[in-house]
């Protein structure tokens, strides 16, 4: 009989022992990071510097998961442009992914998830902020394993 786990209940431990995904500290595991990227515009600095300012206020009180998502994700993926094509932004996606032997199945939905064309681009999982961001690691890990 399969065993349906919420992602949002799975740990790293269980990743590591049913995936074996594994901890790397290789410099070069993203390559993709090590480009030789232009410098961030005035304007852009400007509005990161005003996400951060509004981030910084709201950990002051407890707040909802959607509160975060619209004050700090959505400015965030419009200055990285993920708004304008080539991308899609879908939120709430339904995702299932299986263990090897498939007698578990770790089910969640992906608060965002920006897409081009087959390949996700970015999977984010927003928590509330008295949250520690550790907590969202796992299931997100979970997502990119489907």
């Amino acid at each position: 009989m399969v065993q349906s786990i919420p992602a949002r209940k799975v740990k790293l431990s269980d990743l590591k022992d049913k995936f074996g995904l594994r901890w790397t500290e290789a410099d070069d595991f993203f390559t993709d990071w090590l480009g030789n990227f232009p410098a961030l515009t005035a304007e852009e600095i400007k509005a990161l510097d005003r996400v951060k300012a509004n981030y910084r206020y709201l950990l002051e009180y407890p707040i909802m998961e959607s509160i975060v998502k619209m004050v700090v994700l959505s400015p965030l993926l419009d200055i990285a442009g993920f708004y304008a094509p080539p991308y899609r932004v879908t939120g709430e996606a339904d995702v299932k992914v299986s263990a090897v032997d498939e007698s578990e199945v770790i089910q969640g939905s992906i608060d965002v998830l920006i897409i081009q064309e087959q390949l996700w681009v970015t999977v984010i999982e927003a928590k509330n902020l008295e949250f520690s961001l550790t907590k969202a690691i796992p299931q997100t890990l979970a997502y990119m394993l489907a």
